[in-house]
């Protein structure tokens, strides 16, 4: 993988110099954090029975949820180039019109938040791209969508998918990780691209 060495910043479209940038250089530590948490995702050398090309195809798929199309197309590149047919790409654009949606939904535990709940829809793969993605991606797709737009319905039995599908307690807290990682990730390049539209030259 050959990634920018600051990829919010590639990919919200900020010029070296410019004055994003020059904010973004006020706050160092988020800025190497941010990238260095990029890596150790995207980067390891140790996949811990979660492979290269299902990061990025879940990474491309959130990303497609959240309407980002930049990142879309930077993680589904990438997987493209790991070595994943274009024809997965397409599915993964399939499926991420499939999952469209506007969350959060999901159940609080019954008490005073209860009057908060709000039903949504539950996404599930379609067959055909099911047979082509497999079971160990579809699970991580529709758990990722989980995650997205239901997080308060995150519970263990959520995990039951997952684990049937052949992943480990390890991949799945990982599976987690990348999902929270890329919502910071697409919201700070979201926030640096309206500033941007604002005014704020980038």
């Amino acid at each position: 993988m050959s990634a920018p060495d600051d990829l919010i910043g590639h990919l919200s479209g900020i010029e070296p110099g410019s004055p994003l940038d020059l904010i973004r250089n006020q706050r160092p530590a988020a800025r190497e954090n941010a990238q260095k948490s990029f890596l150790a995702l995207f980067g390891s050398a140790d996949l811990a029975g979660f492979s290269l090309g299902e990061r990025f195809a879940v990474a491309a798929f959130v990303a497609g949820l959240h309407e980002q199309p930049a990142v879309f197309t930077f993680y589904s590149g990438e997987l493209v180039r790991a070595g994943a047919p274009e024809d997965i790409r397409a599915a993964l654009v399939s499926e991420t019109q499939r999952g469209a949606a506007h969350g959060p939904y999901g159940r609080y535990p019954a008490g005073p938040l209860s009057v908060e709940d709000k039903l949504g829809p539950v996404y599930q793969l379609g067959e055909d791209n099911r047979a082509l993605l497999g079971d160990r991606l579809s699970a991580a797709l529709e758990h990722a969508h989980l995650l997205v737009f239901h997080p308060r319905d995150a519970r263990p039995e959520a995990f039951e998918p997952l684990l049937a599908a052949g992943w480990t307690t390890d991949a799945i807290v990982t599976l987690s990780q990348l999902v929270a990682f890329l919502a910071f990730q697409i919201r700070t390049v979201a926030g640096l691209r309206a500033l941007a539209a604002a005014g704020l030259a980038a």
